[in-house]
């Protein structure tokens, strides 16, 4: 199997399969791939992947019921969905990682994608989401999607970081997180709940991405049309796309 990252704003993942290879991933993350890839639909991921069980998991860390898994020989291709960053990570028996939500792009067949945590938030910058993660554990490799920029602290024993829960890529299975909401006058402008961060303590690495999604669906928002905007303006915005898609 060779994996080759190109681009540099919008990466892609290219992945070349021999016989007997095989990868797994959430639905939806391919991009293109030659007709000798075999893809199925799995609740395992390889041996002692957990089944129906582990699909359950998955659903409840924000991924799906099923894997999509693609067997060699071949080519298959996986597609950054914003700008930023594809990070593979080996993942050795007895470890994990945690990855943000729509994190988790693709791994071998030992690599197991589970729920890590699920926190709901009442309002303020989450948009009713609340802080998901998903877990990474098995043997394998794995490739995670990172958004913006990124940047890594080795976190020594007893080293703690505040990250804003969105700013939070991926993170070592050996440090420890921890919700805590941050009282007094942001309970008036972001709801009961108040503002929340992740304490993240070492030991460990963390990965850190200076773009969370929300934050990005936020800054665009203002400029598409409402349900109850002007359709003219609404027109304007579906012909420019309309020009885009055909090279105009």
């Amino acid at each position: 199997m060779q994996a080759d990252i190109k681009g540099t704003t919008m990466p892609i993942l290219e992945m070349r399969l021999d016989p007997g290879d095989q990868l797994v991933s959430t639905h939806g993350e391919l991009a293109w791939m030659t007709p000798s890839v075999q893809m199925s639909q799995t609740t395992s991921a390889g041996p002692g992947g957990g089944g129906f069980m582990q699909g359950l998991k998955r659903m409840m860390g924000g991924g799906g019921l099923f894997l999509t898994r693609y067997d060699g020989p071949g080519m298959i291709v996986f597609a950054a969905k914003v700008p930023g960053h594809i990070h593979p990570v080996d993942i050795n028996p007895g470890e994990a990682y945690f990855v943000h939500r729509h994190g988790f792009l693709c791994g071998t067949s030992g690599v197991s994608p589970s729920v890590g945590l699920q926190q709901s938030f009442r309002g303020g910058l989450f948009g009713g989401d609340g802080f998901l993660l998903q877990k990474l554990e098995g043997q394998g490799q794995a490739w995670i999607e990172l958004s913006g920029e990124l940047t890594t602290y080795d976190l020594p024993p007893g080293q703690t970081l505040l990250v804003h829960p969105g700013h939070v890529g991926m993170f070592a299975g050996t440090v420890s997180f921890q919700i805590t909401r941050v009282p007094g006058v942001a309970n008036m402008l972001f709801g009961g709940d108040g503002f929340h961060l992740v304490a993240l303590t070492g030991p460990g690495r963390v990965w850190l991405q200076s773009m969370p999604l929300v934050q990005l669906a936020a800054a665009i928002q203002p400029y598409l049309p409402s349900n109850t905007g002007d359709a003219a303006a609404s027109g304007a915005v579906g012909g420019m796309f309309g020009d885009m898609l055909r090279g105009s």
